[in-house]
């Protein structure tokens, strides 16, 4: 069971954190706050929906990577958080995408492992 993301009958969640003290979310989910250093971290289930913020296609395959290229990759701000995710696109083309483009999460096969991934709703 990966400690990132949790498949719940047809529903994908991104498990990350929030501090008790602060509220910020943070994501991957870490014992401590990243921006405090305080140890009142709680799991809580991400948003499952946001607003594009940045994107790129990456064209070249990474080192140990056995899916398909070119892929979509970005950066999407989750629903009502604040929280900002570094993601894999289901979307490759640059010019498909656009600033605040409303973005769903989905899972995803690379190879033979299962992830996650943003796609255009």
């Amino acid at each position: 069971m990966s400690d990132l993301f949790r498949i719940d009958g047809n529903d994908l969640v991104l498990i990350g954190g929030r501090s008790r003290s602060n509220g910020l979310y943070h994501f991957p989910r870490a014992e401590v706050c990243p921006y405090t250093g305080v140890d009142d971290v709680d799991t809580v289930d991400l948003p499952a929906s946001g607003e594009l913020f940045l994107w790129t296609s990456v064209t070249s395959a990474p080192p140990g990577y056995d899916g398909p290229v070119p892929y979509g990759f970005g950066v999407v701000e989750l629903d009502g958080i604040g929280l900002r995710v570094i993601s894999r696109l289901t979307e490759s083309d640059p010019s498909a995408l656009h600033e605040g483009q409303r973005m769903q999460l989905v899972s995803d096969r690379v190879g033979d492992v299962t992830t996650w991934a943003f796609q255009p709703s």
